[in-house]
C-alpha cells in the first residue's frame, strides 16, 4: 500500500494542461453534442446489425478481408511498385509521399502549374490528416467541401468528428442555425430537404467551375489500378469526373494486390458503416479516365490528367511496430466508433485527436502524429464491444492499453498515481479486508474521500463498494460445501472482485454446483491481471497473467475446468490472455476450458442427459418476470446468451437490454475525469429498465458483473441480483 500511496510526481503536473484540454472536450461534448451523436451513432448501429445479419458467409468474408489486408501491410512496398507501374503505363502521374508536407507541397505544385483557382474536394481523412486545405488557401486556391457534411464543417471551421459522417455531432437546428449566421438568406432551412438544397445549389456552380477536383480512396487494386470510392451523395462522382484534373490522395495501407479482392471490401464497407447493403454511389473507376474533357463555363476544354499521391506519414513506422501494425489494417468504416458506448456519449471532438477518433484514432494519432496527441484513447474503457464488429477484426481495445502503457511510461518514468493505484486493487482490496468494518467506514469520511480524490482522482461523488467482512476463501472453508452423488468436478476461481467485495456470489455458485453434483475445488486468490492491464500496465499484467495461467493450468489438467463469476475477469482468460501470454497453446487450453456459471450449468445438462425440470423449479420465486443487462465482455466473448437461454428454459419471462454498456466499466465510472462521461453512458440501460418496469410489473433486475450491478443499484436504488442468486433461490 505505501508503494501506491505517493504523491503526484513532476510528469504527472507537466502533463495537466493536456488533461485539462481533454476535459475541456468532454464538458463541452456533454453539454452540446452529446444527443446528437447518440441519436446518429446508435441509428447507424442498429442498422448495421441489421445489415450484416443478412450477410451469410459474414464471418468468413472478415477472416478473408483481415488476411487480405495482413498480406497487402506485409507486402506493401511491393505493392506500391507494381501499382506505380499500372498508373504510369497508362498515362497517369504516381507520386510517393514520405511526409505530409511532402504531399501537400506536390498537390500544390500540380494546383498551380494549372493554375487554378478553385479546387472542389471529396471527403477524406487523409486530405485532413496533412492539413491540405490549410497549404492550398495559403497559396491562394479556393477549396471547397463538397460532402455535405465537410461543407457545414467548413463553414462552421471545425474539424470533423466522426470517420464516416464529419459533422455527425451537429443536429439539424444547429446547422440551421448556422447557415442563417453565415449566409445572406430568408430561407426557413427548417428540414434536412431544406439544408441539402441550399447546400446543393451553392456546391452545384463549384462543381462546373473548378479546375481541380480532389477525392481520396476506400480502396486500390495494385494489379488494375483500380480506385473504388463509395458515397451517399454523388458529389465524390462529380469531382472525379467534370473538373479536368483529378488527384486521388490515400495512404499507402490502401493498397491491396488484386482487383476481384476489391469486391471482399465493397461488400462489408457499407453495411459496417451505415447498415446499408450498399452505399448510394459506389464508384469504381480506372484512371486516367477515358472521357471527353467537359467545360461547362464557356473556357477552353483541357486534356484530363490523373494523380495519385500515396501518403506515408509514419505508416511505414507502424508497418514495423508490432503493436501498432494492425491498425494499418482499418477500412475506416466507423463500425467501432458507432458501437463505443463512449463514443456515442460524448463523440470525436472529445474522444478524439487532431485527425482520428474513437477507439482506432488513438493508434493512428500515434502513428502518423504523436504518442502525446494519442491521450484521448484513455477514453477507451477495454469494453470489446468493438472487436466483434470490426470487418477485418483489429484488437481495438489492446491497442489502446499499449497505448496507455506508452503514455504511462514515457523514458522510462513510473506510471501516473491513478493508475497505479486502480492497477493494485489486489493489494488495497487484501489490506482493507483485513480491517474491516473499521476500513469500510474511514474510507467514506470526507477526509479519506477528498484525500482518494486528490492523490489518486477517486470522484468523491462515487459510492465506494464496501469490502466483506470475511472473504470467499474464509466462508468457503467454513460452509464445507460438498456435492452429493458428485458427477463431476470443476475449480472455481476467487478473483479478486468477487473474494474481497462479492464473497456472496462465490458461495452460492459453488453451493448450486453442489446440487448439481459437481465437486468445487475453490482456487487461491490470485491477481489474474484485469486491473493492471485496464489501466495500461502491462508488464504487471503480464507476470500475473503468466502466473494465473500456469496455476490454473494444473487444475484443468486435473480434469477440472475453471468456473468464473466475474465476467471481465472471464474475458480476460478467454480473450486477452492472448496478448498477455507468449503460449499459444496455453492461452487455447485456458480458453475451451474456461466457463461463466451459467455456460457451464447448460453444459452439464447437454453432456450428462440432466433435466433442468428435475433441478429447478421456478415457482418457488413469485416474480417470474427478469431484466437481464449483459455485460459487455461477457458478450463479446459469447457468454451471455447461456443466462437468457437458460432463464427462458426455465419459464421466465426475460427482457434484455439492448445497450452497449452500463457505463461503469471497472475503474473508469471511478476516475473523477470521466465520472460524468459514465453517467451519462448509463442512462440509456436506465430508461431501458424504467420502459420494462411501465410494460409490467416491476422486474427483478439481474446483471453478471459487480460494475454493471453497482452502476444500476445507485441509480435505482433498488436490488440488482446475480443470476446465480435467482438459480440459488428456485434449485431444487
Amino acid at each position: 500500500m505505501s508503494e501506491i500511496e505517493k504523491e503526484i510526481t513532476p510528469r504527472e503536473v507537466a502533463d495537466k494542461s493536456a488533461k485539462e484540454a481533454l476535459q475541456k472536450a468532454i464538458r463541452m461534448a456533454l453539454a452540446i453534442e452529446s444527443d446528437a451523436v447518440r441519436l446518429n451513432t446508435q441509428t447507424f448501429n442498429r442498422n448495421r446489425y441489421t445489415a450484416v445479419a443478412e450477410i451469410e458467409d459474414y464471418e468468413a468474408l472478415k477472416d478473408r478481408a483481415r488476411e487480405i489486408k495482413e498480406y497487402s501491410i506485409e507486402n506493401n512496398e511491393k505493392l506500391l511498385g507494381r501499382l506505380r507501374q499500372v498508373i504510369e503505363k497508362r498515362g497517369g502521374h504516381f507520386y510517393p509521399a514520405r511526409t505530409k508536407e511532402e504531399a501537400c507541397e506536390y498537390v500544390k505544385n500540380v494546383c498551380l502549374k494549372h493554375e487554378a483557382k478553385l479546387v472542389v474536394k471529396a471527403k477524406s481523412m487523409t486530405s485532413e490528416e496533412i492539413k491540405l486545405n490549410h497549404t492550398l488557401e495559403e497559396a491562394g486556391i479556393e477549396v471547397a467541401e463538397t460532402d455535405l457534411a465537410e461543407f457545414i464543417l467548413q463553414v462552421s471551421d471545425e474539424q470533423p468528428s466522426h470517420i464516416v459522417a464529419p459533422a455527425i455531432h451537429r443536429s439539424r437546428e444547429r446547422i440551421s442555425e448556422l447557415f442563417k449566421e453565415k449566409f445572406d438568406t430568408d430561407q426557413p432551412l427548417d428540414t434536412g430537404e431544406d439544408l441539402t438544397k441550399f447546400a446543393r445549389k451553392i456546391l452545384r456552380q463549384k462543381f462546373l467551375t473548378a479546375d481541380v477536383g480532389i477525392s481520396g480512396a476506400n480502396v486500390i487494386s495494385a494489379d488494375t489500378g483500380t480506385i473504388v470510392l463509395v458515397e451517399s451523395e454523388g458529389n465524390i462522382r462529380m469531382v472525379t469526373q467534370a473538373p479536368p484534373v483529378h488527384i486521388a490522395i490515400a495512404g499507402i495501407e490502401k493498397v491491396i494486390p488484386r482487383r476481384e479482392d476489391l469486391a471482399v471490401f465493397i461488400e462489408l464497407l457499407a453495411p459496417s458503416a451505415t447498415g446499408q447493403p450498399l452505399t448510394s454511389y459506389t464508384n469504381i473507376i480506372d484512371p486516367p479516365l477515358d472521357l471527353p474533357p467537359f467545360s461547362f463555363d464557356g473556357r477552353p476544354k483541357k486534356e484530363r490528367e490523373f494523380h495519385l499521391v500515396l501518403v506515408d506519414n509514419g505508416r511505414s513506422n507502424m508497418r514495423k511496430d508490432p503493436e501498432l501494425k494492425q491498425a494499418l489494417y482499418c477500412v475506416r468504416c466507423s463500425a467501432c466508433l458507432n458501437v463505443c458506448p463512449v463514443f456515442q456519449t460524448v463523440g470525436g471532438h472529445a474522444f478524439g485527436g487532431e485527425t482520428y477518433s474513437g477507439g482506432i484514432g488513438g493508434a493512428w494519432e500515434a502513428g502518423t502524429g504523436t504518442l502525446e496527441n494519442a491521450g484521448f484513447s484513455e477514453l477507451c474503457t477495454g469494453c470489446s464491444r468493438c472487436i466483434p464488429q470490426c470487418p477485418v477484426k483489429i484488437d481495438i481495445p489492446w491497442l489502446n492499453t499499449v497505448l496507455r502503457n506508452r503514455l504511462n511510461h514515457p523514458d522510462g518514468k513510473k506510471a501516473p498515481a491513478q493508475k497505479r493505484f486502480f492497477g493494485n486493487f489486489a493489494s488495497s482490496a487484501r489490506i482493507a479486508s483485513l480491517f474491516t468494518p473499521v476500513s469500510n467506514r474511514v474510507s467514506n469520511f470526507s477526509v479519506s474521500r477528498s484525500l482518494l480524490e486528490h492523490f489518486f482522482g477517486v470522484d468523491r461523488r462515487r459510492e465506494l463498494q464496501n469490502f466483506a467482512g470475511q472473504t470467499l476463501t474464509k466462508r468457503f472453508k467454513k460452509a464445507n460445501i460438498q456435492a452429493s452423488e458428485a458427477k463431476s468436478s470443476a475449480v472455481l476461481f476467487a478473483d479478486v472482485y468477487t473474494n474481497y467485495q462479492n464473497p456472496d456470489i462465490g458461495l452460492i455458485t459453488a453451493k448450486v454446483m453442489a446440487k448439481l453434483g459437481v465437486e468445487i475445488t475453490l482456487s487461491d486468490v490470485l491477481p489474474e491481471g484485469r486491473a493492471s492491464q485496464s489501466q495500461g500496465l502491462i508488464d504487471i499484467a503480464r507476470k500475473r497473467a503468466q502466473q494465473t495461467a500456469r496455476y490454473l493450468e494444473k487444475m484443468i489438467d486435473a480434469g477440472k475446468p475453471v468456473i468464473v463469476t466475474e465476467p471481465s475477469v472471464l474475458a480476460l482468460f478467454r480473450l486477452d490472455y492472448r496478448n498477455l501470454l507468449n503460449d499459444a497453446a496455453l492461452f487455447q487450453k485456458l480458453k475451451k476450458m474456461s466457463y461463466d456459471p451459467i455456460e457451464y450449468i447448460l453444459h452439464l445438462f447437454t453432456e450428462n442427459g440432466m433435466d433442468w425440470k428435475k433441478c429447478f423449479s421456478p415457482q418457488k420465486l413469485s416474480q417470474q418476470k427478469l431484466f437481464i443487462h449483459g455485460h459487455c465482455q461477457q458478450k463479446t466473448i459469447g457468454a451471455f446468451d447461456a443466462t437468457v437461454t437458460l432463464f427462458r428454459q426455465l419459464g421466465f419471462d426475460v427482457v434484455t437490454s439492448s445497450v452497449e454498456c452500463c457505463g461503469m466499466a471497472g475503474s473508469f465510472g471511478y476516475k473523477k475525469q470521466f465520472y460524468e462521461v459514465s453517467k451519462k453512458v448509463g442512462e440509456d440501460l436506465l430508461d431501458q429498465i424504467g420502459q420494462a418496469d411501465e410494460a409490467d410489473d416491476e422486474r427483478l433486475v439481474l446483471a453478471g458483473g459487480i460494475s454493471c450491478r453497482e452502476q444500476i443499484r445507485s441509480e435505482l436504488n433498488r436490488p440488482v441480483y446475480h443470476p446465480m442468486e435467482v438459480l440459488e433461490k428456485i434449485i431444487g
